[in-house]
């Protein structure tokens, strides 16, 4: 059976922090593409419907009808991450966009792969308070889907090593191209696809240190702002895949 996969999410799925030359966004989903291309030794259909600064809800609403009037057989979701970093997150409630999720994917008959985001934790103010949440997030997820083995899981809350700052940006909320590629590793593995061994930890990019100062105007105040403003890294933006593309295995 022909693979048509489309990825749904926030940040974490558009591939903030794994840019290109040319400063598009890359990231796990796209490398899962590829990756399925290369270890099927088939093309594959492939959308990114992802846009940054989305909350979970909001990504439910606005991506998941299209993603599935595309008619697909794959469909991964990812959700909550900026949710975590607001000062009333319910994470029950974040919980519920992953079971309707679940829901609308059976009802048409779609393979559903369930990502938890990497642990930023360790690098960012408020450190203790993100963990509580992520920790709290990820069990009320797993919960709404302890009995379905079918569902595909790619749990990288997890993983203490990807936790690590050699696989984080310069903001340390997103992840770099060798966080990336962990992470489509372990989405590639729980599909079952032959997956490049070195994807799972790709040698270290030299980091450039921000001063305390530093990081805090470049990364932290803006944040802030947008809070302030209620505006959104994701306003304005487009998704990069909106309908298909072909993926053939690189050579």
């Amino acid at each position: 059976m022909a693979v048509r996969y489309v990825a749904i999410g926030d940040s974490f799925t558009e591939g903030v922090g794994d840019e290109l030359e040319d400063g598009r966004p890359r990231g796990w989903a796209d490398l899962v593409a590829q990756g399925w291309a290369n270890g099927t030794g088939q093309a594959i259909e492939y959308a990114n419907l992802a846009i940054r600064g989305k909350l979970a809800w909001p990504v439910v609403e606005s991506q998941l009808e299209a993603a599935l009037a595309l008619r697909p057989t794959h469909l991964s979701f990812n959700g909550g991450g900026n949710d975590m970093l607001r000062p009333r997150a319910d994470m029950e409630r974040i919980a519920d966009a992953f079971s309707r999720v679940l829901q609308r994917c059976d009802e048409e008959g779609v393979t559903l792969t369930l990502l938890s985001g990497a642990n930023p934790s360790a690098g960012l103010p408020m450190a203790s308070l993100i963990q509580r949440r992520g920790d709290a997030l990820s069990a009320a997820v797993l919960a709404r889907i302890e009995d379905r083995p079918d569902v595909v899981r790619a749990l990288n809350w997890p993983d203490r090593v990807l936790a690590t700052p050699p696989f984080w940006s310069p903001d340390r909320l997103h992840m770099n191209a060798r966080g990336h590629h962990r992470v489509a590793a372990r989405v590639l593995e729980a599909l079952g696809v032959p997956v490049d061994a070195s994807w799972w930890d790709l040698p270290a990019a030299p980091a450039p240190h921000l001063p305390r100062g530093a990081y805090y105007r470049a990364h932290v105040l803006p944040w802030l702002k947008r809070r302030i403003t209620r505006t959104s890294s994701g306003d304005g933006r487009a998704a990069k895949f909106a309908d298909w593309v072909t993926i053939a295995p690189s050579a």
